[in-house]
C-alpha cells in the first residue's frame, strides 16, 4: 500500500512519489524528530559502517542534524524511514533514487538509473527487515514507474549485501573500483516487483 503525493513521477527521471509504504512488519515514512538517536547510530557504529566508508565522528552526525533538522533528512522524494509497524522506532534507512551520472557504475549511457540503497541497526539484522523494506519499497515503484533498470552498488566484499541483492533478484552485472575498494553493480527490472 502506498499513497502517492503528486503525479509529477512519470518518465524514467522520476523516483517514486510515495510518502509512506507499509508492509506486514514495517513502515516506511518520513523522518520525525524522535528518530535523531537511531540516524545517529545508524551513521557512528562501527559494524554497521564497515562497508559504506567507516563509522562517522558523532559530533559531525549530531551537528549536522541540528543544522538540517532531523525531520527534513528524508525531504528527497524516494527517501524513508524503515519504521517497526508495531512501535514506529526507527530501524534503518531505504533511498530510492537515480544514480548520478558523474559516478562509476551504470547499465545505461546516459546513467541516471534508479539505484536502491539501505541501511539497517545492527539490532535488526538476520530477521529479514531489509528485504521486506526493498521488496514494499520496489513494488511501490513498479506500480507507478515505467519498467526500468533498477541498480544496487554494494562493496563486492559486503557478502550479506550481494545475497540480499541476489535474493531480491539483483544479478551481478560488473565490478569496479571506487572508494578505495572493488564495488559490485547489480541490476534487475523495476517491473518484476509488480505484485502478481
Amino acid at each position: 500500500m502506498h499513497t502517492p503525493n503528486s503525479p509529477h513521477t512519470v518518465g524514467t527521471s522520476a523516483t517514486l512519489s510515495a510518502t509512506e509504504i507499509t508492509s506486514a512488519r514495517l513502515r516506511l515514512r518520513a523522518a520525525r524528530d524522535v528518530d535523531r538517536d537511531g540516524f545517529i547510530e545508524l551513521q557512528t557504529d562501527p559494524q554497521v559502517r564497515l562497508h559504506l566508508g567507516g563509522p562517522r565522528p558523532r559530533s559531525v552526525v549530531e551537528q549536522y542534524l541540528d543544522t538540517l533538522g532531523v525531520a527534513r533528512v528524508t525531504d528527497k522524494p524516494g527517501t524513508f524511514v524503515i519504521a517497526d509497524r508495531a512501535t514506529d522506532h526507527l530501524v534503518g534507512t531505504l533511498l530510492l533514487h537515480r544514480r548520478p551520472a558523474d559516478l562509476p557504475g551504470h547499465v545505461t549511457e546516459q546513467g541516471g538509473e534508479l539505484e536502491l540503497t539501505y541501511v539497517l541497526r545492527r539490532a535488526a539484522w538476520g530477521a529479514g527487515l531489509a528485504f521486506e523494506a526493498a521488496t514494499a519499497a520496489l513494488r511501490a515503484a513498479a506500480s507507478e514507474l515505467p519498467d526500468q533498470p533498477v541498480l544496487i552498488v554494494t562493496q563486492t566484499a559486503n557478502t550479506r549485501s550481494l545475497a540480499l541483492a541476489a535474493r531480491l533478484g539483483f544479478r551481478p552485472v560488473s565490478t569496479f573500483e571506487a572508494y578505495e575498494a572493488e564495488q559490485t553493480l547489480a541490476m534487475t527490472g523495476l517491473h518484476s516487483f509488480l505484485a502478481g
